[in-house]
């Protein structure tokens, strides 16, 4: 399925965060996301997050990237909120154009397939530029997400 452009305003996402890289989580014995999603959910964070909406949404947000999908990268993983805490970590999503691919099925494989997509996407697309400034994961249910890729402008 070919992935829509959307245009994104700033909001911000507070929770648990992790600097890692992808090579890294390739390999189980140094992956640090499960762990991250993990303890997120085991230790209750989400539900002690300030600020939330009346209508809680859980998003995973890539930010602080070093370069490039081969370098390294924070993700935060956590709730909408309108106002940052100081008890968690946060982090404001961009304004811009960002493309989304859609995540349907049993997670992690469906979202990890996806994102099998997202760089199969770029590959065969270089008219199509990522930003590498904030990308996040949109969490619509137990079998749905959403990945929001920022692209740069076309000329």
């Amino acid at each position: 399925m070919k992935p829509l452009i959307k245009q994104v305003t700033e909001f911000r996402v507070a929770g648990l965060a992790v600097r890692t890289k992808n090579c890294d989580e390739f390999d189980s014995s140094r992956a640090k996301i499960p762990a991250l999603w993990g303890t997120l959910f085991a230790t209750d964070a989400l539900n002690s997050i300030p600020h939330q909406p009346s209508e809680p949404a859980v998003f995973g947000v890539y930010s602080g990237y070093e370069s490039d999908a081969s370098g390294e990268y924070d993700l935060t993983v956590g709730a909408l909120v309108s106002a940052a805490g100081h008890e968690f970590s946060h982090v404001a999503i961009c304004d811009g154009d960002y493309l989304v691919f859609e995540a349907r099925g049993a997670m992690p494989a469906a979202l990890i397939q996806t994102w099998g997509q997202v760089w199969a996407y770029f590959e065969q697309h270089p008219e199509q530029a990522r930003c590498y400034k904030t990308d996040f994961e949109q969490y619509l249910g137990e079998q749905a997400v959403d990945v929001f890729i920022g692209i740069k402008k076309s000329a």
